[in-house]
């Protein structure tokens, strides 16, 4: 059916109208048309987002309407988590001290094989201390540091390679928080040999029989902390509480299996020298 120009222009006025006198009548009617479009093109949207996209979870289609939607406070809020460190009325917690099972059983890194580690990360053995000065490139100074304390060494110079002296430090640095967990005063760890030349070895041979040719200490990766000795970490004029070195000592020794078990260094536990022998790993 052909219909003319002016047929068709009447027709289509005639609709318009029609459509604007419903929309004037029924307003309701053109508003839900639209809200239907855009949850249509929402929910495209949304089919298209990965599970745990920030608009698919929780309330975001309603926020991208401009909807209010009333959640709960139980679903808005995230679980409580229980702490370690406080307690319900916001004290500190005081963690227990539970040391290890044994010293020997927990520490029994024999020289042999801690000497296979400090030959691969190691420097080659000094010979003196004039060597000891053109190998300093080589190593790290660790005379002074917040987090543990250098005796006086007769017989060793204060120098580590790096990896060593990390390890040092972080056995400072846990000992440190493992105090404070424990409501326990402030101490540092106390090293008392750390870098050997073959001269020191040998001399100290005629005294100490732990002090072997083959000594691990030669290669800058061995450190001795004593576990009878601490340093107390106080301000001057401030007298803080005292704590039995018993004490520090299975803290000490928590510390040293945490990092043992990391894989992070090997640990003899020595009877006559009074210390903890560490060689990193």
């Amino acid at each position: 059916m052909n219909i003319s120009k002016t047929r068709y222009l009447q027709i289509f006025l005639s609709v318009t109208i029609v459509l604007a006198l419903v929309r004037c009548v029924c307003p309701q009617i053109a508003g839900h048309s639209k809200d239907l479009a855009v949850a249509d093109s929402l929910s495209t949207a949304t089919d298209s987002l990965a599970p745990d996209d920030s608009v698919y979870h929780g309330n975001g289609v309603a926020a991208m309407l401009g909807e209010s939607h009333d959640v709960s406070t139980a679903d808005a809020r995230p679980m409580a988590v229980k702490s370690r460190f406080f307690k319900d009325d916001g004290t500190l917690t005081k963690n227990r001290i539970f040391s290890v099972p044994g010293f020997s059983k927990t520490f029994p890194d024999q020289n042999d094989v801690q000497l296979a580690a400090a030959t691969k990360w190691g420097v080659r053995a000094v010979a003196n201390r004039e060597d000891a000065e053109k190998r300093k490139s080589e190593l790290v100074y660790i005379g002074s540091n917040p987090f543990y304390h250098v005796d006086k060494l007769n017989n060793s110079i204060p120098y580590l390679v790096p990896r060593a002296a990390v390890l040092l430090q972080d056995i400072g640095r846990n000992f440190f928080d493992s105090l404070q967990c424990k409501g326990v005063p402030l101490h540092k760890i106390i090293v008392t040999s750390v870098l050997r030349t073959k001269e020191d070895v040998t001399k100290l041979s005629r005294h100490n029989g732990n002090a072997t040719q083959n000594s691990c200490h030669l290669h800058g990766t061995t450190v001795d902390v004593c576990y009878n000795r601490y340093k107390t970490v106080e301000s001057p004029g401030e007298n803080r509480r005292q704590v039995r070195n018993d004490t520090l000592k299975w803290i000490l020794s928590e510390v040293l299996r945490d990092l043992r078990e990391a894989d992070r260094c090997y640990v003899k536990y020595e009877v006559k020298q009074g210390c903890f022998h560490i060689t990193v790993k």
